[in-house]
């Protein structure tokens, strides 16, 4: 009989001082058979464990080039199932906290994008005139829907080459599940707001009548990141009032009026290495995650940069945040006596079509 799971009951209590030991002992024990990815959003005490930290993609880009067998993946549920899908056969994905979600990604379903394809067909003829677009922030059987369906996966990076390559295509776009992200790279593009409709998946139809569906460029799926909405304009104009030399920067999953406000508009890696980059003594007011503009911050503050948090209420990914020490101690543990726990494995045709929409998407933007 083989060496019992430990249960994480063991775990909830132990200190975070506790729990650094016993990870960094654990990592040392695992060697080059572990790779610990961070995501940009993770907490501190968390993130201090990455052996790679960035967005979700380029993690599971790098992991699935490593010559690790187990990717333990501090950050949200899809951002594992990205990894399992790019990652080899033999290669382990493991999320820390299974509770750990993303609020945006459940806002789109499957269930709930079929029905919204099979609506929209009865109005066009949706797959010749619809490209379907999702954001990585979903689930991977709707990356698996787009490529079933000729459509591609994109990233807040890459949404404007993903969008030109869509309207090459087909005359329309489904964009899901994230509408400000849709909105705000088709108007950068010259897309009028008028052409770009939101599709409100709890109403018939979306809640659109014909002639708007048939008039429009971009169908918007009525979902956001609950972390980017708190960001306000009147938090912007308060904030130049009392220092006009700031630039504003945010994120493009910020509403439509954040982002018309602010000098520049990008990922969490744009948002980083335009900062980096900016001169000494610079000051930036950023419209993104708490715990990444706390650490940005803390980064430049030697070159006299002052970063601040666009929004007087503290919020971050609370999702994110389910990701504690305790539970990374407990997969790893775990690994170190050979039991897999919380293992993340997306299904072998899901893969398949998932692996097709990635793809395309690394056709279109390298």
């Amino acid at each position: 009989m083989g060496t019992p799971e430990l249960a994480i009951e063991q775990y909830t209590a132990l200190s975070d001082e506790v729990c650094d030991a016993r990870i960094r002992a654990a990592k040392q024990a695992l060697g080059d058979r572990l790779v610990i990815l961070g995501h940009h959003y993770q907490r501190a005490e968390v993130f201090k464990y990455s052996d790679l930290s960035g967005d979700s993609l380029k993690l599971s880009r790098e992991a699935a080039k490593s010559a690790a067998e187990y990717i333990v993946f501090c950050g949200v549920h899809f951002m594992a199932e990205v990894a399992d899908i790019m990652s080899r056969p033999e290669q382990i994905s493991i999320l820390p906290d299974l509770a750990a979600g993303c609020s945006m990604a459940d806002m789109a379903n499957l269930s709930k994008v079929e029905r919204a394809w099979k609506e929209l067909s009865e109005v066009l003829d949706a797959d010749t005139q619809i490209t379907p677009v999702t954001y990585i922030n979903s689930a991977a059987d709707l990356k698996a829907f787009c490529g079933k369906h000729q459509g591609v996966v994109c990233t807040s990076s890459n949404a404007r080459q993903v969008l030109e390559w869509a309207f090459s295509q087909r005359e329309k776009v489904l964009f899901f599940p994230d509408q400000h992200l849709g909105r705000n790279t088709g108007y950068r593009m010259g897309i009028p707001l008028e052409e770009m409709v939101t599709w409100d998946f709890n109403q018939p139809r979306g809640g659109l009548s014909v002639e708007q569906i048939r008039n429009a460029k971009i169908i918007l799926w009525k979902g956001f990141c609950s972390v980017h909405q708190l960001f306000q304009p009147q938090h912007i104009d308060a904030f130049l009032e009392k220092y006009p030399e700031t630039k504003v920067i945010s994120h493009p999953e910020c509403s439509f009026e954040v982002c018309a406000k602010s000098d520049e508009v990008g990922s969490t890696e744009y948002i980083i290495k335009t900062v980096k980059a900016a001169p000494a003594g610079t000051r930036w007011l950023v419209g993104t995650e708490l715990n990444l503009v706390k650490r940005l911050a803390e980064e430049v503050a030697a070159e006299g940069k002052h970063v601040h948090f666009m929004s007087p209420t503290m919020c971050m990914c609370s999702t994110m945040y389910r990701t504690d020490p305790q539970h990374l101690l407990w997969v790893l543990e775990n690994l170190v006596k050979g039991k897999v726990v919380n293992q993340v494995k997306v299904a072998a045709q899901e893969t398949e079509l998932a692996r097709a929409a990635l793809q395309q998407m690394f056709d279109v933007s390298p």
